[in-house]
């Protein structure tokens, strides 16, 4: 496990921010592994992450943010977060009956490729639980309805608090999350969905887009906000679709290109390489 900090910062684009954030870096003896930097020229907007190693830098990990925002970071009127690697985030799933996206999650993180921690699985059925038992993972059924569905999700949050979740994944979870739970993880709750919206809405938009003859399939991964399906975008891709495939072909596709975008977002997401900003993302 590498031992480094990262700073991900926003800011009014100006001259000189780069050097001043790498000389503060340096005074402080920071050895920079990785950086970069994007102009937004039409709003005149800077963005920047930049990564340095821990060792031997001499300012404590927990007054970083403090020290930087009051030498630079107000200066400059930086909207700034600092995140170390060595730091495992703490990641929750959310499931419905559908397992092909969580499964994928789950391998990944039970194999190493992630340096990840997944301490519970919430769904509002029970069809995931046997998975989640083989795992080592703690299973817990929140029944959803209409009338229910405040108090239902107060218990998550109380839950998801109690077990210092850093970040949701809603692995084709099929409920809409409502505001007061999205205002309690602003961009970190992760969605994914096919990218067949709003043209092939429904409970089965493959048969529909198969009727209508689509060349494509696709997905989209992005944060939740409260405007349905429509948050700053994370992830994308699609596969191209002939004459020869039929529907289960197209879920077949579909449900690969959901695994692939879903578990690229989470990746971005534990590396520290997302930085929204408005309804977008910048990701380095």
């Amino acid at each position: 496990m590498s031992n480094t900090a990262i700073l991900l910062i926003h800011c009014p684009d100006q001259t000189g921010i780069i050097s001043t954030v790498s000389e503060f870096l340096f005074f402080h003896n920071g050895n920079i592994i990785d950086i970069d930097q994007h102009v937004d020229i039409d709003n005149k907007r800077f963005f920047m992450r930049a990564e340095w190693e821990i060792d031997g830098f001499n300012i404590p990990p927990e007054n970083i943010y403090t020290i930087f925002m009051n030498t630079i970071g107000n200066r400059f009127q930086m909207t700034c977060q600092v995140q170390f690697t060595t730091k495992k985030p703490r990641m929750a799933l959310f499931v419905s009956k559908m397992q092909h996206a969580s499964l994928d999650i789950l391998s990944r993180w039970y194999s190493g490729e992630w340096d990840v921690e997944i301490p519970l699985i919430i769904s509002n059925h029970p069809d995931s639980r046997p998975i989640a038992e083989k795992f080592g993972i703690d299973f817990y059924e929140f029944k959803i309805t209409a009338e229910n569905k405040a108090e239902q999700e107060q218990k998550e949050i109380t839950l998801l608090k109690a077990n210092n979740i850093d970040f949701v994944v809603l692995a084709r979870y099929m409920q809409v999350i409502s505001p007061s739970f999205i205002n309690e993880f602003p961009n970190q709750i992760i969605n994914i969905h096919h990218s067949f919206l709003p043209a092939f809405p429904g409970a089965k938009p493959y048969h529909s887009a198969f009727k209508r003859g689509v060349k494509i399939v696709g997905a989209t991964a992005h944060y939740v906000t409260e405007d349905l399906d429509a948050g700053p975008i994370i992830a994308q891709d699609i596969a191209h679709i002939t004459h020869r495939d039929s529907i289960d072909e197209l879920v077949r596709k579909g449900r690969d290109i959901e695994k692939r975008v879903l578990s690229q977002a989470v990746w971005l997401q534990i590396r520290h390489r997302i930085l929204p900003f408005d309804n977008r993302t910048i990701i380095f």
